[in-house]
């Protein structure tokens, strides 16, 4: 049997496995590849700190994905992204890949904060779509810029290069590579990453339609039989109606998404700042009787929270 690490769950096409917040361990075979799904900061809107959010985190959006032999991708440059760039010192070089969904403050604020960018072996390339005719790295530097912030990125060591993407298919390394528009406010873009036969979609933030049975086509392309779902869940039913412009979605929604869309499990992501963490475990567990009943397995994302995805021998 694989051996998982303190705060690790291990699963075989996760389908067949009941996830919670805690770690669990479960009979499987040893691995020919695996990917490593790491939450690094799990809240949307704004990053928060108070006793009451310990458990779950209050970092915003930034979860990397690592495969034995390849460059490290990260989704999202929350402020998680600090806390990542602090366990990986000053790699000498290094170099990553940040798929960026779209320009919100809690997508971004990040990336003066990571530390590997305080070295010149260090290249960082960003993916993302830009905004009001600007490119992705125009739009960079006007809000990473005095009086706003001291220094824009070209002020930093490390090098940095931006690419724009909206609809596209690019590779990395090993991995394959789909960018697909997703319903939000603004550009805003969902990835799916390959690996072999392992998938991943990442949809953080996407608003929920007034007909619950519509998922646009481009998200459910993206997320089309995938090993892993981490989508938005920021809003409680009840919270929905006088936020149904917000940009976001119910767990509900995000259950549809993957019944519809073939997804083996679900993550819930993008914790509303005010949901602390008996709130997160109810709204966990009401999600885990829906998702049940389609037998779909999910975790809420808690930072520190690691799945690793692999095959059997």
């Amino acid at each position: 049997m694989a051996h998982e690490k303190k705060g690790e769950i291990s699963v075989t096409r996760i389908s067949t496995a009941v996830l919670n917040i805690a770690s669990v361990a479960m009979a499987m075979g040893e691995f020919r590849e695996a990917v490593t799904i790491a939450f690094h900061g799990v809240r949307g809107s704004t990053p928060c700190s108070c006793p009451e959010l310990q458990r779950y985190g209050g970092n915003t959006a930034c979860v990397t994905i690592e495969a034995h032999g390849q460059d490290p991708i990260i989704l999202d440059l929350g402020t998680g992204l600090r806390m990542w760039g602090v366990t990986l010192g000053r790699p000498e070089p290094l170099t990553v890949h940040a798929l960026v969904t779209h320009l919100h403050w809690d997508h971004v604020q990040g990336l003066p904060f990571f530390k590997p960018l305080q070295c010149e072996t260090t290249t960082l390339n960003v993916f993302g779509p830009g905004e009001c005719g600007e490119s992705l790295g125009e739009c960079f530097q006007r809000f990473m810029t005095p009086p706003f912030f001291p220094i824009q990125p070209k002020d930093l060591p490390a090098t940095i290069e931006f690419h724009d993407v909206l609809c596209s298919d690019f590779s990395i390394g090993d991995a394959s590579v789909m960018a697909r528009p997703v319903p939000h406010s603004g550009p805003t873009v969902g990835y799916r990453v390959t690996y072999g036969d392992l998938t991943v979609a990442y949809v953080p933030d996407h608003q929920q339609p007034v007909d619950m049975s519509t998922v646009a086509e481009s998200v459910l392309e993206l997320c089309d039989g995938v090993d892993m779902l981490i989508h938005d869940a920021q809003l409680r039913a009840d919270e929905f109606p006088d936020k149904s412009d917000w940009g976001h979605c119910t767990p509900a929604y995000a259950v549809e998404v993957a019944r519809q869309s073939g997804a083996k499990s679900l993550v819930m992501f993008h914790h509303d700042p005010s949901h602390d963490d008996v709130e997160l475990d109810r709204m966990a567990a009401d999600t885990r009787e829906l998702a049940d009943v389609v037998g779909i397995p999910i975790v809420a994302a808690a930072e520190g929270l690691k799945l690793v995805l692999g095959a059997d021998l």
